[in-house]
């Protein structure tokens, strides 16, 4: 009982550890198992045992027999599930050739390149070398996101990085599967007519039971078969059920079945995929929490002196200077990206979770079966996953100024609320070269937001997605522009932090506009003009105006102006170069203004002759 209290209590201390930091929580989890499995086995324990057992003597310990293998398969099923659910048939097309051509053609190299250098340095059998090369051609947002969020980086290369980790994470896991399946048809590595054969029935039924279920389990969603509350872990008995009953029928399709059935379902359009998906997240991070705690203690000792040597460090080397640099380069072949923003992709390149977890469970069943060097599986991978990990996260941001593409400067704007104002206002920004994002929970904001060409993320300011978006990192200014002034004040608490580190700025609430003595320092715009009143002149004046200033002197009688006519609303001043400049009600620093600077306005046009 105090083991696996322990294993969850010290799991979830690892993820916060993670959050607290901004690193990969995969780091903290192994260093974790690795200290209270074979580390403590050999350096801190007076007896020589672990502190975490998780099989001992075959059929002792946590998981004593096959017990361990089965929680890892399920584990892993569920986990390869939400990774099927993340990948957008849709976003495959849209995302750009070069993204495209990382998860194809750089996948490929990283196959081809990493099975032969696993070859010739330890001499391992073509199966296993395969194998290898397939578990690390993942690398996964649960990696990149924590080591880019706080790295100031043009928005092409972030995009990139991100979308390349979360589409290849369901498709590295794919081919990963097909490979151990490919293996395991035929311990012996002679693949005969038989062999063959067991391995078309493992496509055969994954494939055929993963599409039907997915299918049958939306019909059921969406039919209302289950009620709302039971849906989320009835999405969950159905994986499970898949995983088994494939399994059954062929043995060892249930992961490809529920890597299928979780892809069917993601290109569904259901309606209710964000909750099972937000579902399978918090269900993840357990999994992945007790997961590789347990993975970790696992590795014995000696499995670890199986790699201690020059030849893994010279494996890791070629593939972090050789085979990835090589598959980045041929798939932006053509393309707009500089060199400098290639090499930065090419150095960040961590492997993640999935690679990790398939690794431990891949080469715990081949290992069982007496498959030749399928114990330098585990230990390998795992090498390159802290390796990769450590490397990213410790020198990203100085190779990213090293190279030129860290962002000196945060520009773009976050508008919270995707209203007419706000579109509006977006379309005005956009126009005068500034990047802007606008977010809401109304999906009908953001779909006209979107006919706008506008930037617009449909989501709650109450999640924690936003955070992760690393797309935002060149954000520096942030507008809460909503018809709620609890929102408003949500979101400058919230964000302020993250994406208003060049300026914070709400709208004024109706009381404060008739207390002089408290008007708020981040009031947006004056502090005389609420929701109400933008919503209003926008439906009367939806246009945006600008006046050029004399000096400072017909500033302030513009100003003034538009403190007494509710028609006008000041938003930006335009200086010389044409930067625009958010106006605040508090701000009193008109040093800076001069003649050519222009007053960026909402409504009526000014009587010129009376101002």
């Amino acid at each position: 009982m105090l083991e696996l209290a322990g294993i969850i209590i010290l799991g979830i201390l690892a993820q916060w550890v993670a959050w607290k930091f901004k690193i990969p929580a995969i780091l903290p989890l192994i260093l974790i198992g690795l200290l209270v499995g074979p580390i403590a086995s050999e350096f801190l324990s007076g007896d020589s045992t672990k502190w975490i057992e998780p099989i001992w003597n075959g059929d002792e310990g946590l998981f004593p027999g096959e017990s361990l293998f089965y929680f890892v398969s399920l584990a892993i099923s569920i986990i390869l599930f939400e990774g099927g659910l993340t990948l957008r048939l849709s976003e495959i097309k849209n995302v750009g050739p070069v993204i495209t051509k990382l998860i194809t053609v750089g996948s490929l190299v990283t196959f081809f390149g990493a099975a032969i250098a696993a070859y010739y340095i330890f001499e391992l059998s073509w199966e296993i070398c395969f194998l290898f090369s397939g578990l690390i051609i993942v690398t996964g947002p649960t990696v990149i996101t924590p080591i880019l969020r706080n790295i100031p980086l043009k928005k092409d290369v972030s995009a990139v990085l991100k979308w390349e980790g979360i589409l290849i994470d369901p498709i590295g896991a794919l081919v990963a599967v097909l490979v151990y399946e490919f293996i395991s048809v035929d311990a012996g590595g002679e693949f005969t007519k038989t062999a063959l054969i067991e391995f078309g029935k493992i496509v055969l039924f994954g494939s055929t039971f993963g599409f039907t279920f997915a299918h049958a389990l939306n019909l059921i969603l969406n039919k209302k078969w289950v009620p709302h509350y039971l849906m989320n872990v009835f999405a969950l008995a159905a994986v499970l059920g898949v995983f088994v009953l494939s399994d059954a029928f062929a043995h060892e399709s249930g992961l490809l079945a529920v890597v299928v059935m979780g892809m069917v379902l993601g290109n569904s359009n259901s309606p209710y995929l964000k909750d099972i998906l937000y579902f399978k997240e918090s269900l993840s991070v357990l999994l992945i929490s007790i997961l590789f705690i347990l993975l970790a203690a696992n590795i014995n000792f000696n499995e670890l002196l199986l790699i201690y040597n020059w030849k893994t460090a010279i494996l890791f080397l070629i593939i972090v200077l050789l085979i990835r640099p090589l598959g980045v380069f041929l798939s932006t072949f053509g393309s707009k990206l500089k060199l400098n923003e290639k090499l930065f992709i090419s150095w960040v390149g961590p492997r993640g979770i999935v690679a990790a977890g398939i690794a431990s469970l891949f080469g715990l069943k081949l290992a069982s079966i007496g498959v030749s060097g399928a114990e330098y599986i585990t230990p390998l991978v795992f090498v390159i996953v802290l390796g990769t990990v450590l490397l990213n996260a410790t020198t990203a941001r100085f190779f990213a100024r090293l190279v030129g593409v860290f962002l000196t400067k945060s520009d773009g704007i976050l508008i919270v609320g995707a209203s007419k104002v706000s579109r509006l206002l977006g379309h005005y920004l956009e126009t005068n070269g500034r990047h802007v994002v606008l977010i809401d929970s109304n999906q009908s904001n953001i779909a006209k937001a979107k006919e706008l060409d506008l930037e617009a993320i449909n989501t709650n300011i109450y999640s924690d997605t936003l955070m992760d978006n690393i797309e935002l990192n060149d954000v520096g200014y942030l507008m809460a522009m909503t018809g709620s002034s609890d929102i408003n004040k949500y979101a400058i608490n919230k964000f302020s932090k993250q994406f208003g580190e060049n300026g914070s700025f709400r709208l004024v609430t109706s009381e404060e506009m008739n207390d002089p003595e408290n008007y708020p320092k981040e009031g947006l715009f004056s502090h005389t003009d609420d929701y109400n009143n933008l919503a209003e002149v926008t439906r009367k004046y939806p246009s945006i105006q600008e006046i050029e200033i004399e000096d400072k002197d017909h500033y302030l009688s513009l100003i003034e102006t538009t403190n007494k006519d509710k028609n006008i609303i000041p938003l930006f001043l335009k200086d010389n170069e044409g930067e625009l400049h958010i106006l605040s009600s508090y701000n009193t620093d008109l040093e800076d203004i001069k003649e050519g600077y222009k007053l960026v306005y909402l409504g009526k046009p000014f009587d010129v002759e009376k101002v």
